[in-house]
């Protein structure tokens, strides 16, 4: 998996790679069971802090899309990720207000935001997508 962090970004580097973890399983590239880079290797191969990358391994585990093994290390969730339940579902909502009304406030309509949000979830299940 290619993970890209931009180093410019007002977004913190462990969220950007906790989203691109996200981002791979959405899409497929990762599946169930599957094995992530040690979390020094990663951190050495992205050029980051190894401390960063354990930070969103944790994230992720305790979000429930990884487990981590003490002798395998991290793997994509091998049961799939749980599904939304009424705690994820207003966490979402939360999340999509402030920015749907940014939307609003800069002119855009309800169609456009609409279609927007189908072709980013369109986006996921295209094979080999690696768009943000």
């Amino acid at each position: 998996m290619l993970i890209q962090l931009d180093m410019e970004s007002k977004d913190p580097l462990y969220t950007q790679l906790r989203n691109q973890i996200v981002e791979g399983i959405a899409s497929n590239r990762l599946k169930p069971g599957d094995a992530l880079p040690s979390v020094r290797s990663l951190a050495q191969d992205i050029g980051i802090n190894l401390h960063t990358v354990n930070k969103a391994y944790k994230q992720l585990e305790h979000e429930g899309f990884l487990v981590i093994q003490r002798q395998k290390g991290a793997l994509i969730h091998p049961d799939g990720v749980p599904q939304a339940d009424d705690f994820y579902w207003m966490e979402l909502s939360k999340a999509l207000r402030p920015m749907i009304a940014e939307a609003k406030c800069r002119g855009i309509d309800e169609h456009q935001l609409t279609t927007l949000c189908q072709e980013i979830y369109q986006s996921f299940n295209k094979k080999g997508d690696s768009s943000s």
